[in-house]
């Protein structure tokens, strides 16, 4: 059978940077050594981290009961009040935060701070939005879907023929249809002006199209990420949407290829998390 990977699959810059800086700190941190929740949505990764000495933080109360040593903040983000936290604590504190990440925290603190309105484009209960929340200096709006970006364009507050100023911004992660598609419900019924910051990862959009393109033209296709990794489940979603035969695995060990169906093409693509070497394995059984 024929194999082929995606070329986009696999750690983006944000993901490797964030590794190579737990690695580092690993090594050469002050001890011991944590990072504020998993440090990317990865349970190999962290499980590998978790042997060399880096140990989890799960939320603010156990922050609270560490006394020494280093904190990495991890690759989706954290509040201010988590950074103002470990400071407190007189913790040493690295910052392994996306960039693009990181950018969409600047943009919500000084639109915020000038009491303009926010909505953030995601998934309210993804990491990485619930800390570009923490960095707003008055209320922000989340919506993930249709019928909440319809029940905000239709509040009786944001109707009427005042004329008010809205930012809207993306979890970087999101899928990007998707994103337009729910901006374009805000733009048609609400009386503002608009000013929209696309802040989806240009890796993310790349991702996403050349899974879609490869799906749709493969027999079977394998996506492989962490169960709580958000852009590996929308890659497995847009490939669903292409080939029937899309089958999402964390490891190895989830892919049997006997029950797959009789196939001549098979694509592999998978998340910003996925380490090349578990890509490889896969592909390598795929071909056996």
């Amino acid at each position: 059978m024929k194999v082929e990977v995606a070329r986009s699959a696999g750690f983006c810059f944000g993901v490797r940077r964030a590794v190579e800086i737990c690695a580092q700190q690993a090594q050469n941190g002050k001890k011991p050594v944590y990072t504020y929740g998993p440090i990317i949505h990865n349970e190999q990764v962290v499980s590998g981290m978790e042997k060399k000495g880096v140990h989890v933080i799960n939320g603010p109360e156990e922050l609270g009961r560490i006394t020494r040593g280093t904190v990495i903040i991890r690759s989706h983000g954290v509040g201010k009040k988590i950074y103002d936290q470990i400071n407190a604590q007189g913790l040493a504190l690295v910052d392994a935060t996306c960039p693009f990440v990181k950018k969409i925290h600047r943009i919500v603190q000084e639109r915020t701070s000038r009491g303009e309105e926010v909505v953030i484009i995601g998934d309210a209960r993804h990491p990485e939005v619930e800390g570009i929340v923490g960095w707003a200096r008055g209320p922000v709006t989340v919506i993930g879907n249709e019928q909440e970006a319809r029940a905000f364009a239709e509040a009786p507050e944001n109707s009427g023929s005042q004329i008010k100023k809205l930012t809207i911004v993306s979890q970087t992660t999101f899928n990007s249809s998707k994103f337009h598609n729910l901006v374009e419900i805000i733009r048609k019924k609400r009386y503002y002006v608009l000013d929209i910051l696309n802040t989806i990862c240009n890796a993310t959009e790349d991702r996403q199209a050349e899974a879609k393109e490869l799906a749709s033209r493969s027999d079977v296709m394998i996506v492989i990420g962490g169960k709580n990794s958000s852009n590996t489940q929308k890659l497995f979603e847009i490939c669903k949407r292409e080939c029937e035969n899309t089958y999402y695995i964390q490891s190895l060990a989830d892919l049997d290829i006997r029950l797959l169906p009789s196939m001549s093409c098979v694509g592999i693509t998978a998340g910003a998390s996925t380490p090349n070497n578990l890509i490889e394995e896969v592909s390598q059984e795929c071909q056996k």
